[in-house]
C-alpha cells in the first residue's frame, strides 16, 4: 500500500505532509512524500523561514518518483498546497501522466486555495486547480469556502451544498468531501464534514471545539487517502478520518497546544 503525497512541508508544526505523512504511516500505509515548500512553520506565525521550492526541483523529484516505479505501485495520489504557479503546472502534468500510466490509481485533490473568505495562493494556481486538477480527480476535499469559490454556488444549506458538489463533479467522476461545514440545519455547536457521492449526502457531525490549530484539513485528507489505500469504501474512509481528527483535536485542546498533538495517532475502532 503506497500513497504519493505532493504538498507542503514544515519544520515546526503539522501542516501539509508534516501532518499527513505520519498519519498515513501510523495507519500502516507507505508514503512517498514530495515537498512543494520547505518552511520553518505555518505562514500565520509572526516570522517565517524557508521558501517555496523551485519548480525545477519539484519537477526533478517527480521525475524520480516515476523512475523508481512508484506510480505503478501507488494506490492513491494526493495533491495539496502547490506553492507556485510553476509548481502547479508541473504537478498537473505529473498527475495526468500518472493516471495514464496506472489506471487503478485514485487521485485525491485537496484544493488548498483559501479559507475564511480569503484566497491565499499565488496568482494562476486557482485556474490550474479548476481547469486541470479537479477534472482529473476521483475525490476532492475542499473546505466550505473553497467549495463555493470553485463551484460558483452558495453552499448555505443541504440543497445548495449538493448543487455546489454537482458542479465540481462535472460528468460524475469526482466525489466531494466538503470540510468545516456549517449549514442552515447544522445543529448548534456542531461542525460537519459532508461527503457528496452519487447525488447523496453523507453527513458527519462533531462538536465544534474552541481551538483552530493549523493543518486539520491536511490531516483529514491524509487519513482518507490512507483508508482508501487500504481498501475502505469512500464513506467508511471519511467516517474513520473524521473520528481520528476529532480525537486529535480533543487531545490538542486538553494539552493547550497551538499545534495538533498527533503522536500517538488515535486509531478509531472499525465498525462491523
Amino acid at each position: 500500500m503506497l500513497v504519493i503525497s505532493i504538498q507542503s512541508q514544515v519544520v515546526h508544526g503539522h501542516v501539509g505532509n508534516s501532518a499527513a505523512a505520519y498519519a498515513m504511516q501510523a495507519e500502516g500505509v507507505n508514503v512517498a512524500a514530495v515537498p512543494t515548500t520547505l518552511l520553518s512553520n505555518h505562514p500565520r506565525y509572526p516570522s517565517l523561514r524557508g521558501r517555496v521550492l523551485e519548480t525545477e526541483l519539484v519537477a526533478d523529484l517527480l521525475k524520480g518518483v516515476e523512475e523508481r516505479g512508484l506510480v505503478d505501485e501507488a494506490a492513491v495520489l494526493v495533491t495539496g498546497y502547490l506553492g507556485s504557479l510553476g509548481n502547479a503546472v508541473v504537478i498537473a502534468d505529473f498527475v495526468e501522466r500518472a493516471l495514464t500510466r496506472n489506471a487503478k490509481l485514485v487521485y485525491l485533490c485537496d484544493p488548498v486555495i483559501g479559507d475564511d473568505g480569503r484566497v491565499y495562493v499565488a496568482d494562476g494556481i486557482l485556474d490550474v486547480v479548476r481547469r486541470r486538477l479537479l477534472p482529473a480527480a476521483h475525490l476532492t476535499t475542499p473546505n466550505q469556502f473553497e467549495l463555493e469559490l470553485l463551484s460558483g454556488v452558495t453552499a448555505a444549506d443541504a440543497p445548495g451544498l449538493g448543487a455546489a458538489c454537482a458542479m465540481l463533479a462535472g460528468a460524475g467522476r469526482t466525489d466531494v468531501v466538503a470540510t468545516g461545514c456549517t449549514l442552515a440545519d447544522t445543529a448548534a455547536g456542531q461542525l460537519e464534514t459532508i461527503l457528496c457521492a452519487d447525488g447523496r449526502l453523507s453527513r458527519f457531525a462533531t462538536p465544534r471545539l474552541p481551538i483552530r490549530p493549523y493543518g486539520t484539513g491536511d490531516l483529514l485528507t491524509g487519513l482518507i487517502a490512507a483508508h482508501l489505500a487500504k481498501g475502505e469504501a469512500t464513506e467508511a474512509a471519511v467516517r474513520l478520518a473524521v473520528e481520528t481528527v476529532f480525537a486529535v483535536l480533543v487531545r490538542t485542546q486538553e494539552a493547550g497546544s497551538a499545534e495538533m498533538r498527533l503522536v500517538p495517532l488515535p486509531i478509531p475502532a472499525r465498525k462491523a
